[in-house]
């Protein structure tokens, strides 16, 4: 399985946006550089009440599909 490490730092007000659905995707940088792209909806099992902020494994398909997302 693929993997890239980013850095997520969002308030509990930009996670808010990305709960409700008014925000269908999520733009970060990986740690070396990259921009990524992921569905908004992975981020629901990770966020808490002050919002997110730390550094996030992104698992991807040889496709580039988003799979899964757990902290580091």
């Amino acid at each position: 399985m693929n993997s890239l490490d980013v850095t997520i730092k969002l308030s509990a007000a930009q996670c808010l946006a990305h709960y409700q659905g008014r925000t269908q995707q999520v733009y970060v940088y990986s740690l070396d550089g990259r921009r990524v792209v992921f569905p908004a909806r992975a981020l629901r099992h990770i966020v808490t009440h002050e919002g997110i902020d730390g550094v996030f494994r992104l698992y991807y398909s040889d496709a580039g599909q988003f799979e899964s997302i757990v902290a580091l």
